[in-house]
């Protein structure tokens, strides 16, 4: 059991964020492709990338021993959705951070001399971080990758919502039962390692997750401890249902949703799956911000995509049945 002190300044400074970066998600990913029982949440999903990583994966798995800390992709490599920034970001880490991240790892004797380079700051060993990285993301999460991002996205929102009307408090209380208990003015979280954490004004930073689905980790920024740390939660569970998180959104059947909607007005559909701004979509389009924010508004009428502001940006992004809508376009 973790146990989360709060202050009523930790409360004041507790934030939610839409998700935990691809780089985690895909290391999560492919720790979760180890377990054959991945309940059926995951069934779909496991069928369809099972035996496909092979040797690519072999440097992840490197980073995965079956007993003792694993590393945190996401203080490693950030919080970012695009999977070039994350390689970016693991190309750059400073070698302080590596030494940090890995230090504590127990990693398997065959695997120990690599991982020394790679502490070390060897460049070819992190290149070939980088392209197992790739090659599994690719496999096991890019193809749903925009769905999945439309899930954060909704899920965000409810929390957001959910605070909007009781507060943080409220959100506490209702997070991710029964690994998560709200008993003023500690957060208990179910882990298999005993913890006190005092959070010391900093607050919390929650951030739903796809593929960690067995715990509910506290993530720390190792290089800034005055930063928040991040409650990182399962949003599916092996008790839950398949979900259609795992089907592809095809293109070939396009004009049919044309047909449905015009032309532009699909394309800013398709647009909003992972969340898109305005005059991005506007841009990727070739159309104006103003005709851009007209289809939009008809779209969130019809309540096929979500608006919100995120400081002085507005971004649009598709809901379940705008989901459904695209997924059914596919099989007509």
């Amino acid at each position: 059991m973790k146990r989360i002190h709060f202050t009523a300044e930790d409360l004041a400074r507790t934030r939610v964020a839409t998700t935990i970066g691809v780089a985690a998600e895909t290391f999560d990913s492919v720790k979760l492709l180890a377990d054959r029982d991945t309940g059926l949440a995951f069934r779909r999903w496991h069928v369809s990338v099972r035996g496909r990583l092979g040797e690519q994966a072999r440097p992840l798995a490197a980073l995965m021993p079956e007993r003792g800390p694993l590393l945190d992709a996401m203080s490693l490599m950030g919080d970012t959705a695009s999977i070039d920034e994350a390689v970016d970001n693991l190309m750059a880490a400073p070698r302080a951070l590596m030494r940090i991240e890995l230090g504590n790892i127990d990693f398997h004797p065959a695997h120990r001399s690599w991982a020394r380079n790679l502490v070390d700051g060897d460049r070819e060993a992190r290149i070939q971080v980088a392209a197992a990285l790739r090659a599994c993301h690719r496999i096991t999460v890019a193809p749903y990758w925009s769905r999945v991002r439309s899930h954060l996205s909704e899920v965000r929102a409810a929390y957001v919502g959910t605070m909007a009307d009781g507060g943080v408090e409220r959100l506490l209380t209702t997070l991710c039962d029964p690994l998560v208990r709200w008993r003023p003015p500690v957060l208990e979280v179910v882990h298999p390692h005993d913890a006190d954490i005092h959070l010391n004004g900093r607050g919390l930073v929650i951030a739903p997750t796809v593929f960690s689905t067995q715990h509910v980790e506290l993530l720390y920024p190792p290089m800034d401890p005055a930063r928040a740390p991040i409650l990182a939660v399962p949003t599916l569970s092996g008790a839950s249902l398949d979900t259609a998180l795992w089907e592809g959104i095809g293109e070939s059947t396009a004009p049919s949703l044309d047909d449905l909607l015009g032309r532009t007005r699909a394309a800013v559909l398709r647009g909003t799956v992972g969340g898109c701004g305005t005059t991005e979509l506007a841009h990727r389009l070739n159309i104006s911000p103003a005709t851009a924010s007209h289809h939009a508004r008809v779209l969130r009428n019809a309540r096929l995509i979500t608006t919100r502001h995120e400081g002085k940006t507005v971004l649009h992004t598709v809901t379940s049945l705008g989901i459904a809508l695209l997924g059914q376009s596919s099989l007509a």
